[in-house]
Parts: structure tokens; C-alpha cells; sequence
């Protein structure tokens, strides 16, 4: 699948994190909505991947969770690819290697945080970081780190070994309907992005996506590798369905 090969790429890839659908059935001790299942329905309607990020307590994907999305991928979507996502200690590790995604994403997640809201400080955190990418490459894993949209300390991301970055866009995408304050947050994804990629690393994107918000992105990062989005990827489904709305992001990457 061409995510894999990252600049030659004329629209982002879109890979949709099951999160909210999981966090919406685990309110009820009840298998439905099934997170496996609207994976399925959302790469058949195009989706380039699925992402996941299971945390400690299990609010949202679970663990059980992930062995059925890896044999969803590997039977039925072998073109697909599957991204995880955590804080890197040694339960995350484990359960990383015990289900071979083909892209781990480092966050630096405090378990008790609703959702990630920061990117990592690559120099102060570089003695924890590149152990931890040391060992992930090792096992063959492709690595992305969860990177605030600033400049400074891309040359120290690049260092870990790490092969990209996620820029973290919830400060643009919370500017809603303030175009001004937009344009500055968008002007910093941007500026990041070029130090990134001066480093040699791919860039991803994601947090607070919209249909509206990703095609002004999508310009300013003409070689955004991939997008995960979940929380409003899966509002819109909710209003327009799974299908649709996986028709309508792609189309607001440029596909």
C-alpha cells in the first residue's frame, strides 16, 4: 500500500481511529457498535488504515480489541495498515509486539488524560524516547512520534531513530469558526512540518479533523504522508454513516 512510501503521495492517507466507536460500546456491557465491524465498513469505503489507541484502563479500545483488527486487516484488507498508539512502557510495548501493527505512534499520555493534548520535548525526553525506537525498529516496526507544531527539536526527534512525526492539530482544529486564529495555528503546522521533513522525517497529522478544516491542511502540507482521525470522523458517522462520511474525509485529503 502506498502509505508506506510516504513523499510521492499527492493526498494524505487516511487511517480512522476506532477510539470514539469503542469508547460508544463500552458504555454498555453490550458487543455493539462493534469496533471490528465498522473497521470493516470503513475500509471498504476507502480507508487507507485503522488506528487505535488503547490505554490502561481500557475506556476505550481494549485490548481483547486488537488481535481481531489485526486478522481484519491481514485477511480482508491486506493492503491496509494498522497503527497503535500509547505511552511507551513495557505493558504498551508488549502488547505492541504481540500484535504486529505495521506503525506504532509515542505519545506522551498521562493515563489518566481524556485524549492527548501535547506532543513530546524531544531533547529532554530523548533518553526515554530512543531506547524505546531503538527496540520498535528492531522489531521491524515503523515509528511515529506525537510532536507539538513547533520546530524546535525536530533534529532530536530525527535522533531517536524515529522514521516520523504526528503533528498534534487540536489547537487548529478547536479555531472552528476563527479564521484568523486558524491561519496562525495552520502557519505553525506548516513551519513544523518543513523542519521535520529537513530532518528527513514523513509527517502525520492528526487531532480535531473535519471535513471543513483538513482541506486548508492538506495545502499548506502538500507532502502530509497520513491523517488519523477519529472523534469527528465518527460524529459525522453518526449523522451520515460510516461509508459516507470515510467518502467525504478522503475527498477533504484530496482524494
Amino acid at each position: 500500500m502506498c502509505m508506506k512510501t510516504g513523499y510521492d503521495q499527492m493526498a494524505a492517507k487516511l487511517s480512522v481511529n476506532l477510539n470514539a466507536v469503542a469508547l460508544l460500546r463500552n458504555r454498555r456491557d453490550l458487543p455493539w457498535p462493534s469496533v471490528t465491524h465498522l473497521g470493516r465498513v470503513a475500509l471498504q469505503a476507502g480507508a487507507h488504515g485503522l488506528t487505535v489507541h488503547p490505554r490502561p484502563d481500557e475506556r476505550h479500545t481494549r485490548r481483547s480489541d486488537l488481535p481481531e483488527l489485526r486478522a481484519l486487516i491481514d485477511d480482508e484488507f491486506p493492503s491496509a495498515e494498522f497503527n497503535i498508539e500509547g505511552y511507551p512502557d513495557e505493558a504498551f510495548l508488549r502488547l505492541v509486539e504481540a500484535n504486529q501493527p505495521d506503525q506504532v505512534t509515542l505519545v506522551p499520555d498521562d493515563p489518566a488524560q481524556p485524549t492527548s493534548d501535547h506532543g513530546w520535548d524531544f531533547e529532554a525526553q530523548f533518553d526515554l524516547l530512543a531506547p524505546v525506537v531503538k527496540r520498535l525498529k528492531q522489531g521491524g516496526f515503523r515509528v511515529s512520534l506525537f510532536a507539538n507544531p513547533d520546530v524546535a527539536g525536530m533534529d532530536a526527534a530525527k535522533a531517536t531513530g524515529a522514521d516520523r512525526v504526528e503533528l498534534y492539530t487540536g489547537p487548529y482544529g478547536g479555531c472552528e469558526i476563527d479564521s484568523e486564529n486558524a491561519a496562525r495555528e495552520l502557519e505553525l503546522l506548516g513551519k513544523a512540518a518543513e523542519a521535520a521533513r529537513a530532518q528527513g522525517l514523513d509527517v502525520n497529522a492528526g487531532h480535531d479533523l473535519t471535513v471543513a478544516n483538513l482541506p486548508a491542511l492538506a495545502r499548506r502540507i502538500p507532502d502530509l504522508v497520513e491523517v488519523s482521525i477519529g472523534h469527528g470522523l465518527t460524529a459525522d458517522a453518526l449523522e451520515f454513516g460510516m461509508s459516507e462520511t470515510v467518502r467525504r474525509f478522503l475527498r477533504a485529503c484530496g482524494w
